[in-house]
């Protein structure tokens, strides 16, 4: 599927999850997608992350509803935490199996984001590795001075700051160099064609989703 129809599938079942108070619609919602995560063949290890890392918010909104809440009170605590592992999961579908430069190009060319914005956002995702290899410069720079730095100390704050604009000012350079402008009508090496399969596809899952949801289930 398409990323940018992967990405509206999963804000859309995400945006109306909220409004279901089903126990049983997030639980199919989680075993499906993890259903989904397991044919993509996504490590086991970051799907051990995906059940290990909400323990701790799921428990504490369970207990909070268990021993504060009125009325039905079980009913809204196990809703709660079955919904926190159902967003989990959809955040987990999307980012584990999209490709940040496939989005990109398909919400330029299919959805016309505009391509500054496009490609200022591949461009910071393309440094994020840098800025982790400068922190590490910083702090061994620091520590042959003597001086220990923290992920709280200002002054790798300063210093990276200095650095992000340095590159930007770069990276416009290059962009330019390379025959970049904003306004001119641009070529595209890879075309990023939505097939009507993706849609068919997106409309049926949607679908049976808006069945199961209008079934009112527990």
């Amino acid at each position: 599927m398409d990323s940018s129809i992967k990405l509206l599938l999963v804000l859309l079942i995400s945006f109306e999850l909220a409004f279901v108070q089903s126990i049983v619609v997030n639980i199919l919602v989680i075993v499906l997608g993890m259903s989904y995560l397991l044919v993509k063949k996504v490590k086991l290890q970051k799907l051990l992350l995906l059940i290990i890392i909400p323990i701790i918010p799921v428990a504490s909104t369970w207990s909070s509803f268990y021993v504060n809440g009125t009325g039905d009170f079980i009913h809204s605590a196990w809703l709660l935490s079955s919904r926190i592992y159902a967003y989990i999961i959809l955040g987990g579908i999307f980012s584990f199996t999209t490709s940040i430069n496939d989005l990109l190009s398909s919400l330029e060319q299919n959805w016309h984001v505009p391509s500054k914005f496009v490609y200022g956002t591949l461009g910071a995702f393309n440094f994020a590795p840098r800025v982790r290899n400068s922190m590490l410069q910083i702090k061994t720079a620091a520590l042959m001075r003597g001086e220990v730095l923290h992920v709280w100390s200002p002054q790798i704050f300063f210093k990276a700051i200095l650095l992000s604009l340095r590159w930007s000012d770069n990276l416009s350079r290059a962009m330019q160099s390379h025959g970049y402008a904003e306004n001119n009508v641009r070529t595209h090496y890879r075309k990023q064609r939505i097939p009507a399969w993706n849609w068919v596809l997106f409309i049926t899952i949607f679908g049976v989703f808006q069945f199961i949801v209008l079934k009112k289930l527990p």
